[in-house]
């Protein structure tokens, strides 16, 4: 892609995003923007209500497809998708309201996205099973289809553990297995695990080189890790879950510029912040991870980005950069 078609495509892109933000624009970020919220209901020790509440998510308008799948509308060449990730948060957010209100019909659309999943795991090249997301998607390179990402595994575990637990069907648990693997497996092996040269352990979003390690994507990946140790009592689950806090904890720090949390390390001289709503769901995040873990580091951060945001020259100023950068990279 010439750099004149790419700058046109961020511009594009950046319309939007703030048309998103200001109105009700039907598109895909309609379903990704939803407040943040911690689940108090969410049990720490065992399977239950998952960490985020996903309030608005349990009552998407659609589009659906057939069988009642949600599909998320990108326009344009992109269109309508299957999103693995979006499915997960559908079903997980769906749960959430079964055990809240007892209602069945929420119960049902938890199954038909569990059953959805397991049936559309794929093995990739190194013959590892993944969701595929089989759209190209314009990043800092371009992920050509089909491509997997390690937010997804995660989620799709979560989603699987539940409904196995609601039904005993050891179906969805031999799923959450194969789902599992690539969390063990390094990216050039075809999983989704990175470890880099201070031996830290990330669960990479999207697979690309060098890595971005991508601070939302790693943390819902890794709570997808926790459920299935909970659920199974795998030891691997546990060892790489406590590895990758261990990662996390160590490089916070780089995630603050002094003002916003960054989205990811992107590597590239001016810094990617993340979005208002990315930031207000790392917040979240940590909340939810230091509930899990009680490591202090989280509840320190968590206080510390929920300061910038409550700072609305904080937060203009990250928006600002934030549409810079998009402009000059991707």
């Amino acid at each position: 892609m010439s750099a004149i078609r790419k700058r046109s495509s961020r511009f594009h892109y950046l319309r939007r995003v703030f048309a998103s933000y200001l109105t009700r624009d039907n598109s895909q970020l309609t379903f990704w923007h939803e407040r943040p919220e911690v689940n108090a209901a969410a049990p720490l020790t065992r399977i239950g209500a998952y960490y985020q509440v996903f309030a608005s998510k349990a009552d998407y308008p659609g589009p659906f497809d057939d069988q009642g799948i949600p599909l998320l509308d990108y326009h344009g060449r992109i269109g309508r998708q299957y999103n693995p990730i979006a499915i997960a948060q559908y079903g997980l957010a769906n749960y959430n309201r079964f055990l809240s209100t007892g209602n069945d019909e929420r119960k049902a659309r938890l199954l038909n996205v569990a059953d959805w999943l397991a049936t559309n795991l794929e093995q990739n090249r190194a013959g590892l099973w993944v969701w595929q997301h089989k759209f190209d998607w314009e990043y800092r390179d371009t992920l050509r289809a089909p491509w997997y990402s390690g937010l997804a595994q995660g989620q799709g575990i979560s989603l699987l553990v539940r409904a196995a637990q609601e039904t005993g069907d050891s179906a969805y648990i031999h799923a959450a297995e194969r789902a599992f693997e690539p969390m063990l497996r390094d990216v050039d092996n075809g999983g989704v695990l990175f470890r880099d040269h201070n031996d830290d352990w990330w669960i990479e979003e999207y697979i690309v080189s060098p890595p971005t390690h991508i601070l939302n994507g790693f943390l819902w990946a890794l709570w997808g890790i926790w459920d299935y140790y909970l659920a199974t009592q795998n030891s691997s689950a546990r060892d790489l879950f406590n590895r990758c806090i261990g990662t996390i904890v160590r490089n916070l720090p780089r995630y603050d510029c002094g003002f916003w949390s960054l989205y990811e390390q992107s590597g590239t001289r001016m810094k990617m912040m993340a979005s208002p709503f990315y930031h207000r769901l790392h917040i979240c995040q940590l909340q939810a991870t230091y509930a899990i873990t009680g490591e202090e580091t989280f509840h320190r951060y968590a206080e510390r980005w929920q300061r910038y945001c409550d700072n609305s020259l904080h937060r203009h100023r990250a928006l600002a950069y934030k549409s810079v950068f998009k402009l000059l990279y991707y």
